[in-house]
């Protein structure tokens, strides 16, 4: 037995993991990708004011989610109670800040430049900033079951938990499908948006897709820290 695990034998009820705001950090994501869907939505829609009032918004979101990943970092006990390892816990914070970090650059990435785009490349970035904030409320939702078994760390909980990664990853992988899709209609619009614009909007639909990215990585580094406890 592992001399953290014998100290939490001994303590056993006694034992509680100070609360640390994991999913309040998560929940910050889902705001920031909610903004940058709406950014996308104003993008597309041709009102600029609107999408430089959500890049503004989703800045806020990240730089509320950025004090309470340093809260966490602060708080986080060096203590043996905790159910997993300490620097493991703490990659997986920075893993899952760079979802927020993602959100912000994207709908940054917006006010940038304006574009007309045509019917069908509007109907693919609303598609694919519709499935990257479902992808990452569904990270939440792992989030959120990861956070109940801190305290209770119940194997049948656990599994229910890991299941949900598979779920993440099957909807980051719907998400690049749309990437593709899209990032074809937009080369094949070339002489319409020119060097400047096609540049602008590849980036664009990498950056979009780079939160769902950033969210099956952090699922991932989840599974990976449960594995090891």
């Amino acid at each position: 037995m592992k001399y953290r695990d014998f100290v939490r034998s001994l303590l056993g009820p006694f034992s509680k993991v100070p609360p640390l705001p994991f999913k309040e950090h998560s929940r910050k994501g889902v705001l920031a990708a909610g903004k940058l869907k709406e950014g996308v939505e104003a993008y597309c829609s041709g009102n600029m004011k609107l999408v430089e009032l959500k890049s503004s918004e989703a800045d806020l979101i990240e730089t509320e989610a950025d004090a309470i990943k340093h809260e966490i970092r602060k708080t986080l006990p060096s203590s043996l109670l905790l159910p997993v390892d300490a620097k493991d816990l703490l990659f997986f914070l920075n893993q899952q800040d760079e979802i927020l970090n993602s959100a912000q650059s994207a709908a940054y990435w917006l006010t940038l430049r304006a574009d007309s785009l045509p019917e069908d490349m509007k109907t693919g970035f609303l598609r694919l900033s519709g499935a990257t904030l479902e992808t990452v409320r569904v990270y939440e939702e792992l989030v959120s079951s990861f956070y109940e078994i801190f305290n209770n760390p119940d194997k049948g909980k656990i599994r229910q938990t890991l299941a949900l990664v598979p779920q993440v990853e099957k909807l980051e992988h719907e998400v690049d499908l749309i990437e593709s899709e899209l990032l074809k209609k937009i080369f094949a619009n070339e002489k319409i948006f020119g060097g400047a614009g096609i540049c602008h909007l590849t980036f664009l639909v990498e950056k979009i897709g780079d939160v769902a990215d950033r969210a099956a990585i952090a699922a991932d580094s989840l599974r990976t820290m449960l594995f090891r406890r």
